[in-house]
């Protein structure tokens, strides 16, 4: 797993640090992992499914109570649950749009989901967020310019009263990370 102390993989925002790592997201012990999940909100495959299944029958409980409250998640948006069993206090699920080229408001709806997920831990009081890279799976959405969606909307974000201290990518794969890397390089260089 590679550490986030370099200048490539860690950034400081106003009182926020947002670092990348590469890891299992299940494995993280902060206050908030963020959910790559479907609109149904009943688990599925990837970062999706291996949440579900670490983190136990709780959180597939707290999803159904969710659904029976509101139906199922807009692409964009993001709702919180328990972490049942893993090393958190919340799950914020968010659903990121499927990939079509890019003209189908794809950026958007990905910097939404982020956004989205950075209000609800505000509300949380959550001091530390892990991400995934959301969509970048079986949704089809190219690694390089999601990572810059990424990370643009949470440097966007970070600056906001509230912002957790700590606001970290979890990057299951060493391309995934590597693109991740570059995108956090370029911003960092932009100021």
């Amino acid at each position: 797993m590679a550490e986030a102390t370099s200048t490539l993989d860690a950034l400081e925002i106003g009182s926020s640090r947002l670092e990348l790592v590469r890891g299992d997201i299940t494995a993280q012990s902060v206050d908030a992992i963020v959910n790559a999940a479907n609109s149904s909100l009943m688990g599925g495959g990837g970062v999706d499914g291996a949440i579900h299944r670490k983190g136990g029958p709780a959180i597939l409980e707290a999803c159904r109570a969710v659904r029976a409250r509101q139906g199922r998640l807009a692409t964009g948006d993001a709702v919180a649950t328990t972490a049942g069993e893993l090393d958190a206090r919340w799950v914020i699920h968010t659903v990121g749009p499927v990939y079509n080229g890019g003209d189908a408001r794809e950026p958007e709806l990905l910097a939404s989901c982020y956004r989205r997920s950075l209000e609800v831990a505000r509300e949380l009081g959550a001091t530390s967020v892990a991400f995934p890279s959301v969509s970048t799976g079986i949704y089809g959405y190219p690694v390089e310019p999601a990572a810059a969606v990424a990370l643009s909307t949470v440097r966007e974000q970070a600056v906001l009263e509230g912002s957790p201290a700590l606001l970290r990518f979890v990057l299951f794969d060493q391309h995934t990370y590597d693109a991740y890397a570059a995108a956090l390089g370029r911003l960092g260089s932009a100021g």
